[in-house]
């Protein structure tokens, strides 16, 4: 008897624990208006210094680290511990393809933010009607 489980996006929240599938951490909204594409991340406790974005075609990649805040308590010291500390990338599908080279990325409250501005390709062209 076999018991196969597939894993839907409430219960494969359980990320930096050994031996189990990563979390998806950050946690995101991804939205775009006009001629941005626009990515919120939740990311409280992330250390500032690590965090890395890269930006190849279509796919926004976010990494860096959050740190244990107690590291003068020993693990086995433990009996529950649900907030997430150690190395994570999240890699993110964007709608439409970007300019690289316009990225900014801001961190203020445990929110980051990340203006991509679209490529010119993707921006929606206007159109001039004319009488004749």
């Amino acid at each position: 008897f076999f018991f196969f489980f597939v894993a839907n996006e409430p219960f494969s929240r359980v990320a930096f624990l050994r031996g189990r599938a990563a979390r998806r951490y950050l946690m995101i909204i991804l939205y775009e208006y006009r001629y941005h594409v626009y990515v919120e991340a939740l990311a409280p406790g992330i250390d500032v210094e690590s965090l890395d974005l890269a930006v190849i075609r279509k796919v926004l990649s976010i990494s860096g680290e959050k740190r244990r805040t107690l590291d003068h308590i020993p693990p086995e010291a433990f009996h529950r511990n649900e907030r997430a500390a150690g190395k994570f990338v999240r890699t993110v599908d964007l709608p439409v393809e970007v300019d690289a080279d316009q990225v900014e990325a801001a961190y203020q409250h445990g929110l980051l933010m990340v203006t991509l501005a679209k490529a010119a390709a993707a921006k929606p062209k206007q159109i001039t009607v004319t009488v004749t």
